[in-house]
C-alpha cells in the first residue's frame, strides 16, 4: 500500500520565508524547487532533498522548542555539517546514541527540531 515518503513538511511563521532560504538554501546548502502555481499564494517554499522534498510552510502561534517532532537528514560527513551549523551560530547537541549510526541534533533558527545521521 505505502510505498515511502513523497515529502515532509515543517512550519516557520508567517513572513520568514526570506530568512528561512537564507538558513535552509544558504547554511544548509538546499536547493529550491518550484512551487505549484496554485499553492504560492499560501506562502513558504519547498526544497529538494535527495530524491525527496521539504515543504517549508508557514503557520503563527506554533511552539517548536517544545516538540520532539523531527526531521532527521542522512549525511555524508557529520563534522562537514556541524562545523557549517556552528560557523553559522547554530548550537549543535549531542544526541543519545543508536548501535550503528553517529548523530547529532541541532534546532533551526524558527525552533523546529533536526537530526543528522550517518550509517556507521
Amino acid at each position: 500500500m505505502i510505498k515511502g515518503f513523497h515529502h515532509a513538511q515543517i512550519t516557520i511563521p508567517k513572513g520568514m520565508e526570506e530568512e528561512a532560504r537564507k538558513f535552509y538554501c544558504g547554511v544548509l546548502l538546499l536547493k529550491e524547487i518550484p512551487k505549484p502555481e496554485s499553492l504560492q499564494g499560501r506562502g513558504g517554499f519547498w526544497l529538494q532533498v535527495g530524491n525527496q522534498e521539504l515543504h517549508v510552510g508557514t503557520e503563527d502561534d506554533v511552539n517548536r522548542d517544545s516538540t520532539k517532532a523531527h526531521l532527521a537528514y542522512e549525511v555524508e560527513d557529520l563534522k562537514i555539517i556541524w562545523q557549517q551549523l556552528e560557523d553559522n551560530g547554530i548550537r549543535t547537541l549531542e544526541s543519545i546514541p543508536i548501535p550503528g549510526y553517529e548523530r547529532f541534533e541541532f534546532r533551526d533558527p524558527f525552533g523546529n527540531r533536526v537530526e543528522c545521521i550517518k550509517a556507521l
